[in-house]
């Protein structure tokens, strides 16, 4: 059973992530959108798309650190544990309370808003229920065990399994023991990756990054007369009928 939860399901869900994205992007380019509602809703808009964006990149930053950064490489680079270990509880709670703040506002403004309810799909109602699923297992992962509670070493275990997965060699014994919150987070955050090229998560990487290459957008003022209007087609219509008739 553990090689099937901590091997198998991980890099079937790796696998969904990369081929949904090929798919997604050959057969649905034009829904490669974020969809965004600012034009039906803006006021709840603009205090929660920041604190959910500004908490998503804390907390996808903060679990960079702790899962690829080995423990050995920060003792080596003189980082005493104490000193990492808030960082870590600190910065996370922070950053964590962010993110769910701004959720809680993207949520309620698609059951308030009656036009921003209606253009909700079936999928934006999936993405907020996994959304908010891993935020809760987190800030509990965070706050309950390592703030509050007796706290947990996942750079011993998670850590290193995480990191052999991408190295194809995962130690699945590693997960068995640790505390059933970590390890339903971590198999959530695979789920989490499976379902995103299917969501409107997929914006993410179509970033701008060409705007900090291409030339810039040169606007002159027009010189001369301006060209005469163009008349509409019905109006050259009625003008070819009367000279007709008038010639006729």
């Amino acid at each position: 059973m553990s090689t099937f939860v901590w091997i198998v399901v991980p890099y079937a869900c790796l696998a969904v992530f990369v081929l949904g994205h090929v798919w997604r992007w050959r057969r649905d380019q034009f829904g490669w959108t974020t969809h965004t509602s600012q034009l039906l809703e803006s006021r709840i808009l603009r205090w929660g798309s920041p604190l959910f964006h500004l908490g998503a990149f804390g907390v996808i930053g903060g679990h960079a650190m702790g899962l690829l950064v080995p423990a050995w490489l920060t003792a080596k680079l003189g980082v005493p544990e104490s000193l990492y270990h808030a960082t870590a509880v600190w910065g996370g709670t922070l950053t964590g309370v962010m993110l769910a703040a701004g959720l809680v506002l993207l949520i309620a403004r698609r059951f308030v808003k009656g036009r921003v309810r209606r253009a909700t799909t079936t999928m934006d109602k999936v993405l907020y229920a996994a959304l908010a699923a891993m935020v809760v297992l987190g800030m509990t992962a965070t706050v309950g065990t390592n703030l509050l509670g007796d706290g947990y070493d996942y750079r011993e275990t998670i850590a290193v399994w995480f990191r052999g997965v991408f190295w194809f060699s995962p130690q699945s014994h590693l997960m068995i023991e640790a505390p059933l919150v970590y390890q339903l987070h971590a198999i959530g955050g695979f789920l989490f990756l499976a379902l995103w090229p299917f969501t409107r998560l997929v914006h993410v990487w179509s970033a701008p990054l060409a705007y900090l290459w291409r030339p810039y957008v040169v606007y002159r003022a027009r010189r001369g007369a301006p060209p005469a209007p163009v008349p509409a087609p019905a109006v050259v219509r009625d003008r070819v009928l009367a000279e007709g008739k008038r010639g006729a």
